[in-house]
């Protein structure tokens, strides 16, 4: 019985590690969603403020405000609609989570142009 006495303590100690890369793992993805949702909303702000009349690099602008660092955001009238397309690269988080590539995320969003559908 006196040998056992720290059996469970050092399987504790060899199970950490993979624990401890699970956890991560987990805030990585967590991360990346909360990236892509943030990438979503600069797509609509963007497209929103577009079809209300506003320039489009102030649409640019209040898209950024609510973008990951990074995000390029472009701007397309097709017609009575505006299209804005928000991407950026997310990098990997190093360390001991380095194998982890970063992860190229997308969005766009689609608005009716108010002045285009004002006009006769």
């Amino acid at each position: 019985m006196r040998r056992e006495r720290g059996a469970a303590t050092a399987e504790l100690v060899a199970v950490l590690p993979g624990l401890v890369a699970v956890v991560l793992a987990l805030a990585w993805l967590l991360s990346l969603g909360i990236a892509q949702a943030r990438t979503v909303d600069a797509a609509r702000e963007t497209a929103r403020a577009v079809a209300r009349g506003d320039e489009d690099s102030a649409a640019v602008g209040r898209g950024r405000q609510v973008a990951p660092a990074g995000t390029t955001i472009a701007i397309s009238h097709d017609g009575t609609r505006v299209v804005a397309t928000a991407s950026v690269e997310v990098h990997g988080p190093g360390g001991l989570l380095g194998f982890l590539p970063g992860a190229h995320l997308h969005a766009s969003a689609t608005a009716a142009d108010e002045a285009a559908a004002a006009s006769p």
